[in-house]
């Protein structure tokens, strides 16, 4: 039986999962599920979804094995079609950084094309120790989408991603590592229940510090030191005055643990 999107994506504990791919076309991308996907977050950026952490993840054995090669041969037009599916999934990246919340990737098995693009979105990826990353687009005579050629510059340097793109490299699970395309690697078993709980932290933690941090990172790469200086300095002093802000400062000189859902 085939999934549907309203069975998959889910609001628990604070996370918003959005899974990107099912066993139903063997954990390729599923454009459906894109769809819905970005209109759940565009609920959230209009106060309509009170989400804290937003999980990507899949519901098949691996996180996403790339874009679904067969579709792009069945168009009558593949230009048209894969001009209009990066646009959806260029829409879906756009309303993930929009929401400002923090995004934890549960890495599963091949994360490959577009599955490796989306994962290099996430704050925290957690992979498992069989994890492997290919970028994929070579070996179909294609250039990437979903921000690979902007993001993997950022994480390894422009002449690394060069060289891991064009030679369509496999990246097990110690290199993403150590490449810090992953952020934790644990057993195979583990890989979404540690990203779950990893998600489910960070929503329950201080949700306009994650939301600056998140910002801060990103903005820092186009910003001279001077003016992200600048940026920390408003962003520290805004958040000082800010319920959360005052229930953790005032938590830590009353030596309490804070309670941010409460002052929510």
């Amino acid at each position: 039986m085939t999934s549907s999107p309203s069975d998959v994506i889910t609001l628990d504990d604070g996370v918003l999962t959005l899974p990107l791919a099912t066993a139903d076309n063997g954990t390729a991308l599923d454009h459906d599920l894109a769809l819905a996907g970005a209109a759940e977050l565009g609920r959230v950026t209009r106060g309509q979804v009170d989400a804290g952490a937003i999980l990507l993840a899949s519901t098949g054995k691996n996180f996403c094995a790339g874009g679904n090669v067969g579709a792009f041969a069945a168009a009558d037009d593949r230009a048209e079609y894969l001009r209009g599916l990066a646009d959806d999934l260029h829409h879906l990246i756009g309303v993930l950084y929009e929401t400002g919340l923090p995004v934890v990737a549960a890495v599963n098995g091949w994360a490959a094309g577009a599955g490796m693009s989306m994962a290099l979105h996430a704050d925290i990826a957690i992979g498992g120790t069989t994890t492997k990353m290919r970028p994929a687009y070579p070996g179909i005579g294609l250039s990437p989408d979903c921000g690979m050629s902007w993001t993997l510059p950022r994480a390894v340097g422009p002449a690394r991603a060069r060289h891991i793109i064009m030679t369509d490299q496999i990246i097990d699970a110690q290199r993403a590592l150590d490449l810090g395309l992953l952020a934790e690697v644990v057993d195979d078993d583990a890989v979404t229940d540690t990203a779950r709980a990893t998600a489910v932290q960070l929503a329950a933690g201080p949700r306009g510090s994650m939301t600056a941090i998140r910002r801060l990172v990103h903005d820092s790469a186009g910003r001279t030191l001077t003016d992200h200086l600048t940026a920390e300095a408003q962003s520290i002093s805004r958040l000082s005055s800010t319920p959360e802000g005052i229930e953790g400062v005032d938590a830590f000189i009353a030596k309490r643990a804070p309670d941010f859902g409460s002052v929510r």
